[in-house]
C-alpha cells in the first residue's frame, strides 16, 4: 500500500514543500487551504460545502451506500509518469467517519495512484501518503469520499496539498526474520526444510528449539548461492529427521536470524481443508449469507436477486438482457445481441468484483467434485473434511455431502446461462453475466446500482459446462437421480451446441469493462475434457470417440503452471487416469504414465528450487494468479502419488506447499489466517475492512493470487516495478492483478487441502 504518515501539525511544513533537489516542490492543488472560498473544489450534490474558520467543512447525509455517494474534489490535475508526488491533508469530523483520499483517474475504472483511508476524530489530524506516478494524464482528481455510513456526520478538511517532486522512499516489504519457514507448520513424517537469506557463501550452523526453548536439533546450512526467482542470496536449512512434535518451535542461526514460530503436528492441515471450502458460501451470489453459519462478520443480504423494474438500487439477475449491439461491436467486431432475458441469480461470484463467468466457473466446480471423486477411489483417502454437516453451508444435515451441495450452488446458474431453445445457439451457454461498468471498492452485492448484461455464447463456455454437468450427473446420481438426469441430459445437449458451434470465441476486447475477459481461442482442450467426463459418465462410443480423436489423447496435457481455466486439457487426462472407466488398459495406463512423468519433470523442477516450490515457468516470469499455479502442480504430484504410492511424489507436495504458508522471498504466509504474518487484504469489493473498516476482512482460508510479474494495477505498477518475481507482490486490496482473490483458486486449494489433510 501507499506510504502512509500520521504528522504532527508543525511538521506538515516541511513535510510537503521540500523536493529531492532541498527546492520548493510544485503544489498542484489549488486552494487548498480555503483562503479564497471553496472554488475549484467541488462537491457531489448531496453535500454543500462552506468554508467556515478556514477549513471545508460539509454535512454529510445518512444512509449512503459506498463511499463514493459523497464527494468533494478537484479536477485538472497533472501528473507525470515516474515522478514523485505526495498528498496530505488535515482533516476532523464528528462521528469518528471514515475518509477515502484519493489521487485518480477521472473515469472508469478509476484506478487511484495513491490512497489514504483514516477514520477521522474530532481532533484535527493530518494525514500524508508518497507515491510515485504509474501514468502521464493531465485530468486526474483529487478526491474526498465521505460515503457509506448509515448516520450522518459532519467532516472538515483543510490545507489539503499534493506536491510534485517530493521525496519518496521507494517501497520496500517488510519481510521479517530471515529465515524463512513454513509458518503453518511440518507433518512428523514428511520434509522439513527451512529457506535462510544471508550473504554468507560458507555454511552456517543453525539450532531448532521447541517452545520451551530446548535445543531440538542443530545442523549446517547448505549455501545455494543466489535464488534468481527472488534475487537473493540464501542457504537451506533441512531438519527432516527431527521427530519432535508441538507447537511454537523455532529455527535460530548463528548469524542472528530467527524464525517465526511453527508447529510438528500431524494434522496441522485438517482445518485448512474446512476453511479453504467454508470461502465458497460467502461468495454466493442470490442468496442472503447467514451470520450463524459464515459468522456474524459475513452475514448481508442477498446480492443481485431484484429485476430490473424492483428498484434503482440493485438491477439484479432476474431478468437480464443481452449486451447492446454497440457493446459487442467493440468486444467482437461485429454488432451482436439477443431478443431475450434469462433469470441468472445464484452461482458464486467469480473474484473481486460482482460478474460470474461460467467458464471460471466451470474449473471451480471440476475440482470440488474432484475432491470428492478421489474419496470415493482412492485407498485411504477420507471424506471427512466434505462429509454433510462438515462445512457451514445452510444445506448441511440433508444426507448430501456438503461439498456437493456447494457444487450444486454453481451447477444449478450454469444451468440457467444456456441459450433458450427457440434463438440462434440453442443450447450454448453465454459466456458471462456481470455490470455493463466497472464499480468501485468498497461495494457490497445488494447495493451494484449497475446494469447486468448477458454476453455472447461461447464455445469455452459450452464445453465447460458440458464437461462439469457430466461429472456432477454421475457423482449426484445417488443422492438426487432426477437431477443428475438434468445434469447429463445439458451436458449431452451443451456437447452437441458445441459441436455445431465449434470457434465462437470470447475475445480480449471484451473486457474493456465490468468485467475480465477470460478469452480463449483455442478449445480443442475443452473439447477433450468435455469429452472425456461424458465418457466416464455415460461409456459411449461417439465420447469415447472423440476421446480418441484429440489432439490431446496423447499429447501433453500438463504446463510448468499445472493447469488453469484457459488450459483444460489436464482435467480430462487426470479423471481418465483415476476414475474406473471403460477406456482400452493400455489407454488407461498411458494416462496413468503421463500424470507420472509430468509429476516427475515437477520433481526436477523443484529440486532446483531454494523455496521448495514447484513452480519454474518458462523465462522465469510469474505468471497471474502464481499461487493457484503452485497448488495445481502439487496436485498432479499428489495425484502421481495416489497412482504409484511412491513416497518422492508425497514429500514433493509437502515440500511444495511450505511456499503458500511462508517459505518465500516475503516471508508471508499467502492462505489469510494462517500463519504468524499472513495476506488480509485481497481484492475484494465486500470483504474490503482497509478501506472500510465495518467490513470484514476475505475468510480464513481465503488464498491471495500472488507474485505477478506483470503488475498490471496502478498500486503494483507504482510500488513494484523492476520487481524479482517473487517480490512482485503487495497485500493492497487495489493491487488487483497482485492480490485478488478468486473462486477457482480456492477450489485449487481446497482439494489439495482434502489431499493434505490425508497425510
Amino acid at each position: 500500500m501507499a506510504r502512509a504518515t500520521l504528522l504532527s501539525l508543525g511538521a506538515l511544513g516541511a513535510a510537503i514543500v521540500i523536493g529531492a533537489s532541498g527546492a520548493r516542490a510544485a503544489e498542484l492543488a489549488v486552494n487548498g487551504e480555503f483562503d479564497a472560498g471553496q472554488e475549484p473544489w467541488w462537491a457531489t450534490p448531496n453535500l454543500t460545502p462552506v468554508v467556515q474558520d478556514g477549513k471545508l467543512c460539509a454535512d454529510v447525509p445518512g444512509g449512503t451506500n459506498v463511499p463514493w455517494d459523497a464527494i468533494i474534489g478537484q479536477d485538472g490535475i497533472g501528473l507525470v509518469k515516474g515522478e514523485t508526488y505526495s498528498l496530505s491533508f488535515i482533516a476532523s469530523g464528528t462521528r469518528g467517519g471514515p475518509v477515502r483520499a484519493l489521487v485518480q483517474m477521472p473515469r472508469a475504472p478509476y484506478d487511484y495512484y495513491v490512497g489514504l483511508t483514516p477514520n477521522v476524530t474530532s481532533e484535527s489530524a493530518i494525514y500524508q501518503a508518497g507515491f510515485t506516478s504509474p501514468v502521464t494524464m493531465d485530468d486526474a482528481q483529487i478526491v474526498m469520499q465521505v460515503g457509506g455510513r448509515d448516520e450522518p456526520w459532519t467532516v472538515c478538511f483543510d490545507r489539503v496539498s499534493l506536491i510534485g517532486g517530493a521525496d519518496v522512499d521507494a517501497y520496500k516489504p517488510d519481510t521479517g526474520p530471515r529465515v524463512r519457514v513454513n509458518q503453518v507448520g511440518y507433518l512428523p513424517d514428511g520434509p522439513k526444510r527451512a529457506t535462510l537469506v544471508t550473504g554468507s557463501p560458507a555454511p552456517l550452523s543453525w539450532r531448532l528449539m521447541d517452545a520451551a526453548r530446548n535445543t531440538v536439533a542443530t545442523g549446517m546450512s547448505e549455501p545455494r548461492g543466489t535464488d534468481q526467482s527472488a534475487g537473493i542470496n540464501v542457504h537451506v536449512i533441512d531438519f527432516s529427521d527431527v521427530a519432535a512434535t508441538g507447537e511454537g518451535f523455532t529455527i535460530s542461526t548463528v548469524d542472528g536470524a530467527k524464525s517465526h514460530p511453527f508447529a510438528i503436528d500431524g494434522g496441522i492441515y485438517r482445518d485448512l481443508a474446512r476453511d479453504a471450502l467454508s470461502y465458497f458460501y460467502p461468495v454466493r451470489s442470490g442468496i442472503a449469507i447467514d451470520g450463524a453459519i459464515a459468522g456474524a462478520a459475513y452475514a448481508r443480504p442477498a446480492g443481485h436477486v431484484s429485476a430490473p423494474g424492483d428498484g434503482e438500487t440493485n438491477k439484479g439477475d432476474r431478468e437480464v438482457p443481452c449486451q447492446a449491439p454497440e457493446s459487442s461491436q467493440k468486444a467482437y467486431g461485429e454488432p451482436w445481441t439477443c431478443g431475450y432475458t434469462l433469470d441468472v441469480t445464484g452461482g458464486w461470484y467469480d473474484a473481486g468484483d460482482h460478474g460470474k463467468y461460467v467458464v471460471n466457473g466451470g474449473i471451480s466446480v471440476a475440482q470440488l467434485l474432484g475432491a470428492y471423486e478421489r474419496s470415493l477411489h482412492v485407498s485411504g483417502a477420507s471424506g471427512a473434511a466434505f462429509a454433510d454437516g462438515a462445512l457451514p453451508v445452510p444445506e448441511h444435515g440433508n444426507g448430501v455431502p456438503d461439498i456437493l451441495d456447494e457444487a450444486r450452488w454453481e451447477l444449478e446458474f450454469m444451468l440457467k446461462m444456456v441459450v433458450p431453445d427457440d434463438q440462434p445457439m440453442a443450447g450454448m451457454a453465454h459466456h458471462k453475466i456481470h455490470d455493463n461498468e466497472w464499480t468501485g471498492l468498497p461495494l457490497m452485492p445488494h447495493l451494484d446500482p449497475k446494469v447486468r448484461e448477458l454476453h455472447r455464447p461461447s464455445t469455452a463456455a459450452t464445453l465447460n459446462l458440458s464437461a462439469v454437468a457430466a461429472q456432477g450427473s454421475r457423482l449426484l446420481q445417488p443422492y438426487d437421480a432426477a437431477f443428475a438426469e438434468t445434469l447429463l441430459q445439458a451436458a449431452e445437449r451443451a456437447y452437441a451446441a458445441a459441436k455445431a458451434n465449434p470457434a465462437v470465441y470470447a475475445t480480449a476486447e471484451d473486457g474493456m469493462s465490468g468485467g475480465g475477459p477470460y478469452n480463449d481461442d483455442d478449445v480443442s482442450d475443452e473439447f477433450y475434457w468435455a469429452a472425456a467426463e461424458l465418457f466416464v459418465t455415460t461409456g459411449k462410443d461417439e465420447y469415447r470417440a472423440d476421446v480418441e480423436a484429440s489432439p490431446h489423447a496423447t499429447g501433453e496435457a500438463f504446463g510448468p503452471g499445472g493447469f488453469d481455466w484457459a488450459r483444460v486439457a489436464a482435467l480430462g487426462r487426470l479423471t481418465l487416469a483415476t476414475v474406473p472407466n471403460a477406456l482400452a488398459a493400455e489407454q488407461v495406463a498411458a494416462a496413468r504414465q503421463s500424470v507420472i512423468d509430468a509429476a516427475d519433470r515437477y520433481l526436477a523442477i523443484q529440486a532446483g528450487q531454494t523455496f521448495g516450490q514447484v513452480y519454474a515457468p518458462e523465462g522465469g516470469r510469474y505468471e497471474w494468479g502464481s499461487n493457484h499455479l503452485m497448488l495445481q502442480t502439487a496436485l498432479v504430484l499428489s495425484r502421481a502419488y495416489d497412482l504409484t504410492g511412491d513416497r518422492k511424489y508425497r514429500d514433493a507436495v509437502i515440500e511444495g506447499i511450505d511456499y503458500i504458508f511462508g517459505r518465500n522471498a516475503l516471508n508471508l504466509s499467502y492462505v489469510t489466517g494462517y500463519g504468524t504474518v499472513f495476506a488480509k487484504n485481497q481484492h475484494s469489493r465486500w470483504f474490503a475492512n482497509q478501506v472500510d473498516p465495518d467490513l470484514p476482512n476475505p475468510p480464513k482460508g481465503s488464498l491471495a493470487g500472488g507474485p505477478n510479474s506483470w503488475i498490471q494495477d496502478p498500486v503494483a505498477q507504482r510500488l513494484l516495478t523492476g520487481c524479482a518475481p517473487q517480490f512482485c507482490y503487495v497485500d493492497d486490496i487495489e493491487s488487483w492483478s497482485t492480490n485478488e482473490i478468486t473462486i477457482n483458486w480456492n477450489a485449487a486449494l481446497s482439494q489439495l487441502a482434502a489431499w493434505l489433510a490425508d497425510q
